[in-house]
Parts: C-alpha cells; structure tokens; sequence
C-alpha cells in the first residue's frame, strides 16, 4: 500500500496518521492557535487609538472586543462538532479562511459598524479553527509521551498567547498603527493555510446527522452567557440587560441538556462527562482562565495608569509571562507521564494562588520591579505548568469521532471562564472604587486592582480543591473509552 493509501486507511479508522514532517504539522496547529487565542488580547490597548481614530463612543467601544469573544465563545461547541461531523482539516481550512478573510476587513474598517461585524465574523472563524486544531493534535499524535511532548508545545503557545498579544499589541500601536492588529494576522494565515494544504492528512467526516435543536440551543445559551458575563463587566450584574442575559442562558442551556439525554446522535454526548477526571479537568480550564485574562488586565492597567508606562513599555513589561508559560509548559509535557496530572495541577494552583496574594498587596507606591516582576513569574510559571496536564487530562481516552466534540468543550471552558472570571474580577473592583467615580485617584485604583486580585486566588484555591477531588491518581490511558 502507498504511504497515501495507509494515510486514508488511519485517518478513516480514527487511528493517528503517519507523519514524513510531524514537527512542520505542529507547527502549522501551534500557529493557528497562536492566532486564534492572540486576537482576544491584541485589539485591547489598541483600543484607545482605535476610539479616536474611528470616533467609538465609551458603549460602542467595548464591542471592538466583546463582538469577537462572543461570537467565538458562543460557537465553539458547535464548532468542534462540525469539525467531526465534516472533516477536521477542512473545517481548520474553512475557519483559517474566514479568519484571514475578516482580519483584513477589520484592517480596513472606516466605520464602527464595519469594525464590530469583522470582529464577530472574526470570532465565528476562530470557533470553527480552534477546535478542529486541537483534534488535530489529539489525534495526529498517539496518546503517551508523543502527544504529552505535542500538547507541550501547542499549550506553551495558547497560554503564552494572552500576554504576548498585549506585548504585541503595543509594539504594533506605538511603531505602526492600530490597523496592523488586524494585518498582522495576514501573513500568519497564509502560512498557516499552505501549511495546512502541505502537511495536513485529509480527515473524513463522521456520517451523522447535525442535532439542529442541540447547535439551536447551546449556541444560543453560550451566547448568552457570554453575554451577561460582558455585561457585568461594565453595568454590573443587576442590570436588566445581564439579569435577562443569563436567565436566557439557563433557560437554552437546560434545554439543551435535556435535548441531549435524549438525542441519539447528540451535539455534545453525555458520555463526555462521565469520567470524573475529564470532568474535572473541565472544571480546572475554566477556573484557571476565569483567572489569568483578568490578571494581565489589571497589571496593564496598573502599567500605564500608575506607573505611567505607554503602551509599548506596557507590552515590553509583561514578557515574561508568555516566556515563563512557554518554559513551564515544556517542563510539564516532559513530567507528565512520570508523575501524572496532579501532583503538576497542585503546584500550578499553589504558583498561580501565591502570585496573585502577592500582587494582590500592591499600592500606588509598587514599583514594576518589587511588585509586578515577581507575581508576572509565579502566575505565568504556574499557569503554563497546568495546560498540558488539563489538556490531556480532558482528552485522554476520547474517542477519535468524539474529538471534536470534547476539544469544543474544553475550548469553551476556557472562553466562558475567561468571561465569567473577568467580569467578577472587574465587579470587585468596581466595588472598591464605587460606582460614583468617576477619577479615582492612584492609590484608590491600586487598591481596588489589588481586591479583584485577591478574589482570583480564591478561584486558585477552588481549582486545586476540585483538581484534589476529581483528579485523584495517575492518569492511564483508555483508548478509546468516552
């Protein structure tokens, strides 16, 4: 049989493909991440130049950002599905496109309308991208250290990614213009898409029906939780607009809960959360990310309002982080298969707690060096010391046909997390400052900073309690098995 034949022969028996090149297919999925997760963060300092150049007002600004996270928190489930039912290379290939496609829209916006509606075609590309990347590593590399070592570098680049999109962010507003936020993923694209057309192994799709009241109702409800949780942020979570944003939720996503107990070929299987360490990786994905994109928020913050950075010090001030998640991330991949998940999710969970009770002590007296240097390294190690481990955690035992399906939950774990985390985090701030004012000075911002941090270790501390509760032994792996 020809190397091609064996190819179509795996791909179609869900087995891992043989690879000629497999660091140049890594490094095709690492990529896509990279630019999937780097959109989320790189527009946020730019947002200030992007306010005075197009004339956003303070309501309509926040859209810049919350139309991507909302459209790609939204439709990752059922992106992760189509990715399955329709073949996973295509559907990358198809995400890659649009993604490519309306960041070169969102370049050239002279509007607000034509921004915001690039920014959500933006994110429905990366809800069908994201996903099938992830399968594609899972079942690209057989579980063991061969997918430990894959998920190592795919992880080190998706967490790190966060804080290299401000760092980039602000290199790219101060040297260039608030444009090349959108431009830059031009030529990050077309790589990706010639790789993916050089090095991919074509996958074929599972012959089943889409559960189109399943796609109905989750997307709808993750929608809407999003939603409320973006909301929250800005009018607090009293409002009628987020009080009916998550009722709406609830109501979809119970719905959608019931609809698949009964389906007989559901969007997302029961079957998926009956193993109580991927369930529990779930529950740690979302708690670690409901953390960490408010941490980098607050310390730019904290940057540029207190110790007076511009946005391109800011950018230059926060890379460690991505270099400590890279570095952490390898060390971990490596570790895994000797000493299993969770002795790497207690130390991440107590890393990312100490550094955010630390940082949480800041003042208007904090100096970069004192202060943020030391959280950035603990938080940033810590993190990136668990995203293998929660990965594989979660991944471990899928079924190939069932891969797609899982990497869109755990996916959306993260973006609700983050969501849900970063709305928290900025309500408590708010509650310090309080909701009258308007200026608040240095210190009062510092302390209230500090406060929505101390809050997030909390959250460190529920996900080591569910990591020690769900997580409890050395991992096996059961291929296979959902």
């Amino acid at each position: 049989m020809t190397e091609a034949g064996t190819m179509r022969v795996a791909a179609k028996a869900g087995m891992p493909a043989p690879m000629r090149k497999p660091g140049l297919v890594l490094a095709v999925l690492a990529g896509a991440q990279l630019m999937v997760v780097l959109d989320i963060t790189i527009v946020t300092i730019a947002v200030p130049s992007i306010q005075q150049d197009l004339g956003f007002s303070p309501t309509a600004l926040q859209w810049v950002i919350n139309a991507y996270t909302l459209a790609f928190g939204g439709l990752l489930l059922l992106g992760g599905r189509l990715s399955d039912l329709l073949g996973r290379r295509g559907m990358f290939q198809v995400g890659a496109a649009v993604f490519v496609l309306f960041s070169l829209s969102g370049g050239l916006a002279h509007d607000q309308s034509w921004l915001i509606a690039s920014r959500a075609a933006q994110g429905v590309g990366a809800a069908l991208l994201s996903p099938a990347a992830f399968s594609l590593v899972a079942t690209t590399f057989p579980e063991g250290p061969a997918r430990n070592r894959a998920f190592g570098v795919f992880g080190a680049v998706s967490g790190a990614a966060s804080a290299i999109g401000v760092i980039a962010g602000g290199l790219l507003t101060q040297l260039l213009s608030w444009r090349w936020v959108f431009f830059v993923n031009i030529p990050l694209g077309a790589l990706v898409l010639l790789g993916s057309a050089a090095v991919l192994v074509k996958t074929p799709g599972v012959p089943r029906k889409l559960d189109v009241w399943g796609a109905v109702t989750v997307t709808l409800g993750c929608t809407a939780l999003v939603n409320g949780a973006i909301n929250a942020a800005s009018a607090g979570w009293t409002s009628l607009v987020t009080l009916g944003s998550l009722v709406i939720a609830v109501v979809m996503l119970a719905s959608f809960a019931r609809i698949q107990g009964k389906h007989a070929q559901p969007l997302v299987s029961p079957r998926l959360f009956a193993s109580r360490r991927r369930f529990g990786a779930f529950l740690v994905q979302m708690l670690n990310n409901a953390v960490i994109l408010g941490f980098y928020y607050f310390l730019s913050q904290f940057a540029q309002e207190v110790l007076h950075y511009n946005a391109l010090i800011t950018g230059l001030a926060l890379l460690p982080a991505p270099a400590c998640v890279v570095l952490a991330a390898q060390v971990a991949s490596r570790l895994l298969a000797r000493v299993g998940p969770l002795p790497l999710l207690v130390a991440g969970t107590v890393l990312v707690g100490a550094g955010l009770v630390y940082v949480s002590f800041m003042s208007s007296e904090s100096t970069y060096a004192g202060r943020l240097l030391p959280a950035l390294i603990l938080v940033a190690t810590g993190f990136g010391g668990m995203v293998v481990p929660v990965t594989v955690t979660a991944l471990s035992g899928v079924a190939p046909q069932e891969m797609g399906m899982a990497t869109g939950t755990l996916n959306t774990c993260q973006q609700v997390g983050s969501a849900l985390g970063l709305a928290a985090l900025v309500t408590a701030a708010a509650q310090v400052t309080g909701a009258g004012s308007r200026h608040p000075s240095a210190a009062m911002q510092a302390h209230a900073w500090g406060s929505a941090l101390a809050l997030g270790s909390l959250l460190a501390l529920a996900s080591l309690v569910v990591a020690l509760v769900t997580i409890r032994r050395q991992q096996q792996s059961q291929p296979h098995a959902s």
